[in-house]
């Protein structure tokens, strides 16, 4: 018999990236293509108070979730996950043979001691009981102990190592399974919940299933794909086949890949998830992944940024995610305490009665090139090009406040000797004789995800000198569509713009409205000159 058994829970934990909606027709089939993959244990989602909807994965008691579980398990045994602040246990049904087999009971470290109640009662109902600690490198060694001493007299199913953050090495493994296998009631049988924040996920879980040969029964937990936020999770299909080909697992193979090709496209194309920097700088500090993707929407933000502030932020309170902290963070972080008045007054010298012309790096520049040109030659503008160089306009000024756009161009000729208008989110060595800076902060309007659009920020800044005539080339909005991108130039491409087309072009003419609404110079005037999704916004 072998020693590790395999917990699929794609259902559950992969449910966090689409609302929990999988669709009744993706639940099923998914269901019966890990039962025919004989895997040991299914997750099928959540025991939840609300919720609940046609085609998600959330279930108010075994009773519920039954419409879900086949008639023959086929030795499978099906869980679902409890989170203490989200279930009351008074909704639980008594356990059936035809039901849920398992209840996996989940709990911050400040509510483990109302969570022990809890389990008594999943155990009284007749359930195996798993106890699930969120962060367990978030306790002591001495509180782990004292943990395992409270439940042993429940003598429960599993324990299981929950690295909530992916923030575990190998040496963290090793101590934490030595602690828990030495203090733990030798019924119980030892779990592992891994994230892949560090490219570790699968490592990690094949050497928990090594270091436990002899010792103790183990369950590895897997998303099909790695299915989960961020980052996402250890893979079904590795670690089966790492089991099958190493441990003698008898798992098929085949049936995992069926699912992969019969499923995963489609649920791909509606979320996304896998390693990336950002995930890993929070796995690295301990942090949870929407700090990670609500910083990642920023854009000045820089990889080496995210862990300024993180650090800056604390231990306890990235570990959750409050947005309001994390853009006070932010804003601190892009902007000195500067003045700017000198610049300013600078800026409405030069731009004193004249047309403006804002060249936005959208696809539009170069089809209208003829057209932009002919509004050149007869309007005679100052030109200000945002984030980007154009190889045949010439341009009076380049606009940078996007960090990331900056060091694109910075090194090449035709930067050379261009005259800047820069944000003070930069580092101080960035700005030279050439440069004229203002403030970060006093462009930004907070309230908004795309809140440092540069396009946006540059609008305020002539609202500011009082600019009252402004053409735009280039804001063309996105297109998830689009096969030949969004941008003038490939290399400005972003893949979460096409992921998130819609949700972005609403923000910005929302960010639009509410500047033309509140701008200071009453008698400014828009006009764009190539085919805008925004047009309407200020007319």
């Amino acid at each position: 018999m072998n020693h590790a058994k395999l917990l699929d829970c794609t259902l559950r934990d992969g449910a966090y990236l689409i609302d929990k909606n999988f669709g009744d027709k993706t639940i099923k089939g998914i269901i019966e293509g890990l039962v025919k993959a004989k895997i040991d244990y299914v997750e099928i989602g959540f025991l939840q108070d609300e919720g609940f909807g046609e085609g998600k994965t959330i279930f108010r008691n075994s009773e519920d979730a039954k419409r879900f579980i086949p008639k023959e398990k086929q030795g499978c045994e099906f869980t679902v996950l409890a989170d203490y602040s989200r279930y009351s246990i008074n909704n639980l049904d008594e356990y059936t043979i035809d039901g849920i087999d398992a209840i996996r009971e989940c709990f911050f470290k400040s509510e483990r001691f109302g969570a022990i109640e809890v389990c008594k009662e999943i155990k009284y109902k007749g359930y195996k009981l798993f106890v699930q600690p969120v962060d367990i490198l978030g306790y002591t060694d001495k509180e782990i102990i004292e943990l395992l001493e409270l439940i042993n007299g429940l003598e429960p199913y599993c324990f299981s190592i929950v690295d909530t953050f992916g923030s575990m090495y190998q040496e963290d493994l090793h101590r934490l399974f030595e602690i828990i296998n030495h203090n733990l009631v030798s019924t119980c049988k030892i779990g592992f919940h891994s994230h892949n924040n560090m490219q570790l996920s699968n490592a990690l879980s094949q050497e928990f299933i090594r270091m436990a040969i002899g010792q103790r029964e183990v369950i590895v937990d897997a998303t099909i794909s790695g299915m989960g936020r961020g980052a996402g999770n250890t893979p079904t299909e590795l670690v089966a086949q790492y089991m099958f080909s190493q441990i003698g697992a008898s798992y098929d193979i085949d049936a995992i890949l069926d699912i992969i090709d019969i499923y995963m496209d489609n649920i791909k194309s509606r979320c996304s998830w896998g390693y990336n920097t950002e995930y890993f700088v929070a796995g690295s500090y301990s942090a949870h992944v929407n700090n990670i993707s609500y910083l990642m929407q920023k854009n000045s933000i820089q990889s080496k940024d995210i862990r300024y502030i993180l650090n800056k932020i604390g231990a306890v309170e990235r570990k959750r995610y409050n947005y309001d902290l994390l853009e006070q963070t932010y804003l601190e972080l892009m902007d000195s305490k500067m003045d700017d008045s000198q610049s300013l007054e600078e800026l409405r010298s030069i731009f004193n009665n004249r047309k403006i012309l804002l060249l936005v790096p959208g696809k539009t520049v170069d089809l209208n090139f003829d057209m932009i040109d002919i509004f050149i030659k007869e309007n005679n503008p100052v030109i200000i090009s945002v984030n980007f160089i154009h190889d045949r306009i010439s341009i009076d000024y380049v606009y940078f406040s996007n960090v990331k756009r900056y060091s694109m161009w910075k090194n090449t000729d035709l930067f050379k000797n261009r005259r800047k208008i820069m944000t003070s989110n930069f580092k101080r060595k960035e700005y030279d004789d050439n440069t004229i800076i203002v403030s970060f902060k006093k462009l930004i309007k907070c309230g908004w995800e795309s809140m440092d659009n540069s396009t946006i920020m540059l609008l305020r800044l002539l609202d500011l000198v009082g600019v009252k005539d402004i053409a735009i080339a280039g804001f063309d909005g996105y297109d998830a569509e689009n096969a030949a991108g969004n941008y003038i130039s490939d290399e400005l491409e972003i893949q979460s713009v096409k992921e998130d087309a819609i949700s972005r072009n609403k923000e910005i003419s929302e960010m639009l409205v509410d500047f033309y609404n509140t701008r200071l110079t009453k008698l400014m005037k828009i006009q764009f000159i190539t085919k805008s999704r925004f047009e309407e916004c200020v007319n």
